[in-house]
């Protein structure tokens, strides 16, 4: 019997967790340059943590949550996104009453949602993302978006579009939530089941429906910006006035809405217009949650982040053809030639490797010929050759396999000659 990996997740294999490598090096990087410091939370949590803030009403609660009880009873979750767990965690570690604020953190891990498994969805994908923590300032709002293109700039994806919507306060979400049941209620019938449900509960989430974005009624939906009161209509001007004095562009669309139900003022996606990326061209998604910490127990302060799938980021740049170099060669290949020799051989590669050098040996006992050939192929530098005759001398021929050029080195100073070049 075969046993494959379980539908909806895949293996990450070393052709592909190198393109990672530089993703992750290139973004802790960017991470360090906009000053956030990463946080790391557990996989799973209790399943209340979810219900809370994500919402009931939700997608992700309602259908894709990967929920179990322990063997203690207790109801735990597989994470399904990020920003739940680093709003616990800082309730809990009260990092609220550090002087260093906003607190500024970034996550890099996998999430699991129960859904139909496509092009770009995955049952457990990762998700890189920044949470600012602490501050009710737009700056902090566009600086996040800056944020969070410059992660696919830095990367090399120049076919981006910047969509922006303010969701208001929590008076003007009430007034624009009583618009919507009274719009939606005379076509209630005629929407689906999912919609039906959401009418009265939540009918901000009608908005994001799939099975009914082409009926007459979403066409016709009141707009949540005419609904803005007046500090709300002035934090989203003064959001834009921020991208607009950093030049970044941007596309207000007054039908974008978050999955979830904790998203206050600022909400906004990142798009790719890369031809052939496909149907569903969102990158990332983020915006602020005013109601989150205390919800969750904690004082009353907002907060702002996006997340994005690293596996939707890897699809960008295939689309748009962008290669992602990583060196993956080594510096020295070290080839012995007789029993003895293979012993002299561990001890030279143990001693380069204690210098920082990259180094590999042959445990096939290939012939020279075959030896010289790995070397070629792991895109060796340097070879080290070592035979009975160099053993007694206490020396190892050593070749640059670009130039061809070789000399004898006592085997203490092959670390220093490799490092020296010649």
């Amino acid at each position: 019997m075969n046993i494959h990996v379980p539908r909806g997740t895949e293996d990450l294999l070393p052709d592909v967790t190198k393109k990672w490598q530089v993703i992750e090096e290139k973004l802790n990087h960017l991470a360090q340059v906009y000053n956030y410091k990463e946080i790391r939370t557990p996989i799973f949590e209790r399943t209340e943590l979810f219900q809370r803030s994500v919402g009931d009403t939700t997608d992700i609660v309602q259908k894709e949550m990967y929920t179990f009880e322990d063997r203690g009873g207790r109801s735990l979750t597989l994470r399904p996104e990020g920003t739940a767990s680093v709003a616990r965690a800082y309730v809990q570690h009260k990092i609220h009453g550090s002087p260093e604020q906003p607190t500024k953190l970034y996550y890099v891990g996998p999430m699991f949602r129960y859904e139909r498994p496509q092009q770009g969805r995955t049952r457990q994908f990762t998700q890189f993302g920044i949470e600012a923590i602490g501050s009710a300032s737009p700056a902090i709002d566009a600086e996040v978006m800056a944020f969070a293109m410059e992660c696919y700039q830095t990367l090399g994806l120049k076919s981006l579009k910047l969509v922006l919507n303010s969701l208001g306060d929590q008076e003007s979400r009430e007034a624009h939530r009583n618009a919507l049941i009274e719009h939606f209620k005379p076509v209630k019938d005629e929407l689906c089941q999912d919609c039906q449900n959401r009418l009265e509960k939540n009918p901000l989430r009608l908005l994001d429906c799939k099975i009914d974005r082409d009926h007459e009624a979403m066409k016709t939906a009141p707009s949540i910006l005419d609904y803005l009161n007046e500090p709300s209509a002035e934090y989203f001007e003064q959001v834009k006035k921020h991208l607009d004095a950093m030049q970044i562009p941007y596309v207000v669309d007054d039908t974008l809405v978050r999955g979830l139900d904790y998203y206050t003022h600022t909400a906004f996606e990142i798009m790719s217009e890369a031809e052939g990326f496909g149907s569903i061209t969102t990158l990332s998604g983020g915006g602020r949650y005013n109601g989150l910490i205390e919800e969750l127990g904690g004082p009353d302060i907002s907060g702002i982040g996006f997340a994005f799938s690293m596996e939707r980021l890897l699809m960008a740049l295939d689309a748009e053809g962008v290669e992602l170099d990583k060196d993956e060669s080594v510096d020295c290949y070290v080839i012995a030639i007789g029993e003895e020799a293979k012993y002299a051989s561990s001890k030279i590669v143990y001693q380069l490797r204690k210098q920082n050098i990259k180094v590999d040996q042959d445990y096939l006992d290939k012939k020279v010929k075959g030896q010289f050939k790995a070397a070629d192929r792991l895109g060796a530098t340097y070879a080290v050759i070592i035979g009975e005759e160099e053993l007694n001398n206490g020396v190892a021929n050593v070749k640059n396999l670009k130039t061809g050029d070789q000399k004898s080195v006592e085997i203490e100073k092959i670390a220093d000659e490799i490092k020296t070049g010649f």
